[in-house]
């Protein structure tokens, strides 16, 4: 899938994408300034090495050397050199894996705490965003993008102020020895600036292209397993490996242009820190040779240039990940940012659909299209009586699905509105109103987990309401005959179930709740005629003192509701009961005649 560069949001700056993650850091700012207060001991354990290996030189050719050395005898003195040394290498080793540790869980915390928040967005979208967005590109942003945005603290962001802070002090410490030195090793700082920022802008346009076709990589993949049935059946193993062939290529090429800039940079950075060393050797020699400089001084600011460009290689080493983090935050930018349409009311006088309710249901002058422009439910006007039981039919296409959609509220009118008992379903909480709606889809869906988990879907039940729901829908004979009864663990999507005994589910998960309205779509097209006898059966008694809202397209399972709504390309075109649409001799007639033609 191509990116929709149209709705693609405008770049932000690194500080301000930056800025993005300050919420998260808040939330671990114990463990960050740890980490930061031990930044000033490990950079001046790092800067006080080459002055000790530069005065033990020094002091082995008998060269003016610093007051704690004066009066000591060779072996007195490089004993203590070596000494401080060797306790600045295990005080550097120590805070350095302290702080690296730290370091860490801040990053696996932050990632945690970002992949909830994102599942939770996700989650709280309205069905028009699943409609446009592949499921494969949100699943690389919850996972991949969300791990290495984590990077960018665990490695990147810290790791540079860290890098940035061995900098400052290994300068300070320079001009603090020999000025001259210092000020050349500074500024080959510039160019080497200029260097990286040309590279971090080429780098971020590569990686954004890598992250996209990663995402429609995933795609394919999700698209190809999930229909792995109809790829099978319809040959198309050799067609859709092509295709994926495609898609893997265009995303390695774009890899291929990310190690490119990746490699320039650190390429750069090592040809640049060779020159620095160059550069000391040439003008500390003059000065060597001039006797303005010790040969131990010399030695320390080798040293120096080698500490000085170190802190810029690691950079180096972590622009990859600092640049694809900073790539990630782009990403879940736009996805944290993605409008919740449909929402609960902000009011604190909600009105609540009260206990015993009757269940009516009126649509007035409601208008619906999952385009703008293009409406699939024009002013439809109709009221369902309390514990009516009404069938919708139609051609397909005519929006019977579309209606229990917007009843659900999981989609929004574009005009007009929807009311149950009296009240706009827009003025009620999402939550009760789903309670008070209780919906069973033509295809069942079963998640990982036992039987009685999928039934109770997350809810807390006893045990003996379980059992009474699913014996209230016959359900029961099918789960007393699995291995294990209600504790059966089923696999992802139900594959160890049949169609039908996925759709029995689907009607105890109701019956448990015991919603005052029940809508079912296609509810009984994957039943056998036996398990569909015993549905229908417990449907005469989950249906009392419930309304009740039918989508079938085979008409005969119909005839005894109490009313007939018949659309037709979004409007309502007729209305009655069966024998009366029948007498009519219309849309339904035409329609039940070329059914009983087909059987």
């Amino acid at each position: 899938m191509k990116v929709d560069r149209a709705t693609r949001k405008p770049p932000e700056n690194d500080w301000r994408l930056f800025l993005r993650l300050a919420p998260y850091a808040k939330r671990n700012q114990r463990l960050l300034w740890l980490a930061f207060l031990l930044l000033l001991p490990l950079s001046l354990a790092g800067s006080v090495q080459p002055i000790l290996v530069g005065q033990a030189i020094s002091f082995i050719r008998q060269e003016p050397t610093y007051f704690f050395l004066e009066g000591k005898t060779f072996s007195e003195g490089i004993a203590l050199l070596v000494g401080l040394l060797f306790l600045t290498i295990v005080v550097r080793s120590m805070l350095d894996s302290a702080q690296g540790l730290l370091v860490q869980i801040v990053g696996q915390r932050m990632t945690m705490q970002i992949r909830n928040d994102l599942f939770d967005r996700v989650t709280s979208l309205s069905s028009s965003f699943f409609d446009r967005t592949p499921v494969g590109r949100l699943i690389t942003r919850l996972t991949s993008d969300v791990d290495a945005l984590g990077d960018v603290f665990s490695t990147g962001a810290i790791g540079i102020v860290s890098d940035l802070a061995s900098i400052v002090v290994i300068v300070f410490v320079m001009f603090g020895v020999q000025w001259q030195l210092a000020l050349m090793l500074v500024a080959m700082l510039v160019p080497v600036s200029g260097v990286v920022i040309y590279f971090q802008q080429q780098f971020r346009k590569a990686n954004y292209r890598a992250r996209e076709e990663l995402s429609r990589l995933n795609s394919s993949l999700q698209e190809n397993i999930v229909g792995i049935s109809i790829v099978q059946l319809f040959r198309r193993e050799r067609y859709n490996c092509e295709v994926f062939r495609n898609i893997n290529q265009s995303y390695i090429d774009a890899v291929d242009r990310t190690i490119f800039h990746d490699s320039a940079v650190s390429a750069t950075l090592e040809w640049i820190s060779l020159v620095a060393i160059a550069g000391v050797l040439w003008l500390g020699g003059y000065q060597v040779l001039g006797g303005e400089m010790s040969f131990g001084l010399l030695a320390s600011f080798i040293l120096f240039a080698q500490r000085l460009f170190d802190p810029l290689r690691q950079f180096a080493e972590k622009f990859t990940s600092l640049q694809s983090g900073f790539t990630a935050v782009e990403r879940i930018r736009d996805l944290l940012d993605e409008p919740i349409e449909i929402r609960d009311p902000e009011t604190q006088d909600v009105p609540s659909i009260q206990a015993g309710s009757s269940g009516e249901i009126r649509f007035e002058n409601v208008c619906f299209g999952y385009k703008p422009d293009e409406y699939v439910l024009k002013n439809l006007d109709f009221t369902i009586r309390p514990g009516e039981k009404v069938a919708l039919v139609g051609p397909t296409g005519a929006g019977k699905s579309s209606i229990i959609r917007l009843l659900c509220r999981l989609y929004e009118p574009q005009q007009g509105r929807i009311l149950i008992d009296g009240i706009d379903i827009r003025e009620l909480r999402q939550s009760e109103l789903r309670q008070h709606i209780g919906v069973i889809l033509q295809d069942g869906f079963v998640f990982a987990g036992n039987v009685k988990s999928n039934i109770t879907l997350g809810e807390h039940y006893p045990f003996e309401t379980v059992k009474q729901a699913a014996e209230q829908t016959n359900v029961s004979q099918f789960i007393e005959q699995l291995p294990q009864g209600y504790d059966t663990e089923l696999r992802e999507r139900g594959t160890n179930l049949s169609g039908g005994q996925k759709q029995l589910l689907a009607f105890a998960r109701v019956a448990i709740r015991d919603p005052k309205i029940m809508v079912l779509d296609e509810a009984t097209a994957n039943l056998d005629v036996k398990t569909e006898s015993w549905i229908q059966e417990a449907l005469e008694h989950l249906w009392e003192n419930r309304t009740a809202i039918v989508i079938a397209h085979r008409l005969s399972t119909i005839r005894n509701v109490d009313r007939i709504l018949v659309l037709k390309r979004g409007e309502l075109a007729e209305s009655g009961s069966h024998e009366e649409l029948l007498a009519q001799n219309g849309l339904y007639a035409s329609l039940y005649k070329l059914q009983l033609l087909g059987t």
